[in-house]
This record gives C-alpha cells, structure tokens and sequence, in this order.
C-alpha cells in the first residue's frame, strides 16, 4: 500500500474527515501538520493550494476532500490505495 500524507491543522473537521475515510479503507495516513503561516506558505508551494487538508498518495497529489470523495464515489480510490 502507498504511503499517504496529508496536511492539515489539529481543528480541520474535513482533515478529520478525509483521514476517517482513509482509515475505513485501512489506511494509515502520515499528517504533516501546517501550524503557522510559513508552514502554510511552503504547503501551497508544493501543491498551488492553500486549504487543508492536502492529500497525497504515493507521489501523486489527489487534492483536498472533496476531490477524495470523488475519486472514492468514480471507483477510483481503491485502485490508487492498492499495494
């Protein structure tokens, strides 16, 4: 299974949203805490956004929550999250 990192802050409800739907899928997700403004300056560097939660698969940058639950509903989550 690929490694998943996700940025976010301790009082996100979609950062724990996104990781609960993670863990229904066994997954474990490695949080990168954003806990100030350069920290959040160097997360939209790398991935041009500014919100959390961030989400990583693998290498591959899937987007915030939103974009989780529609790779989830088009059946596509499964397919990133497999070994």
């Amino acid at each position: 299974m690929p490694i998943v990192r996700m940025y976010s802050t301790l009082i996100c409800p979609y950062c724990m949203r996104a990781e609960g739907l993670l863990n229904k899928k066994g997954v474990q997700v490695e949080k990168i805490l954003v806990k100030n403004e350069q920290e959040m300056i160097n997360m939209a560097e790398i991935t041009g956004r500014r919100t959390v939660p961030q989400i990583f698969i693998g290498e591959r940058h899937v987007g915030g929550f939103d974009d989780l639950v529609e790779l989830d509903m088009a059946g596509e989550l499964d397919p990133l999250l497999a070994p």
